[in-house]
């Protein structure tokens, strides 16, 4: 299973709008600057973020985006779901059907061995996402890289600042 870039994108960005004290907004530019993200692309990622409930969005020049859940509360599950959707990652295409000694009115989805195995690895991913929060993730980069917090804030302090960082791309 390969997920898209933007599952990746959207992870770090909802990690860095955690630490933005005050929930200030931060535009797609801000946020596309930090890693030197394309801006559009960056922008389908968050307003699929957006539509989940993840983000908030609000227009205008003081406008941009904000983490609109409590950390505590935000799964990276629920992330990946909103960039990747709720399709499942292997599915059984009933090749057992069309073999020796297929019977078309059995569902090989319930039946096949190797569709069971593929659902229960599934399930495991999916159990592993749902159980580690944003904020585990906040706690764990904290405790091992104690400033990138207060260099992350910075970094967008400046960036707003210095508009011309934020035209690179």
């Amino acid at each position: 299973m390969e997920l898209s870039k933007g599952v990746e994108w959207a992870l770090h960005t909802c990690l860095n709008l955690s630490w933005i004290e005050g929930g200030e907004a931060k535009t797609t530019a801000e946020l596309a600057a930090y890693y030197d993200l394309p801006q559009a692309y960056l922008n389908k990622q968050l307003q699929a973020l957006t539509r989940a409930g993840i983000l908030s969005s609000t227009p205008g020049p003081r406008g941009g985006f904000r983490l609109d859940r409590d950390p505590e509360q935000l799964s990276l599950l629920d992330i990946v779901v909103a960039i990747e959707g709720r399709v499942a990652a292997f599915a059984c295409e009933h090749l057992l059907a069309d073999g020796p000694g297929g019977d078309a009115s059995v569902d090989y989805a319930l039946t096949c061995v190797l569709s069971q195995a593929m659902s229960r690895a599934e399930l495991a991913w999916r159990r592993e996402l749902a159980s580690s929060s944003l904020a585990d993730i906040r706690r764990e980069v904290e405790a091992k890289y104690p400033q990138t917090p207060g260099a992350t804030r910075a970094w967008f302090l400046t960036a707003r600042a210095d508009g011309r960082r934020l035209a690179r791309r």
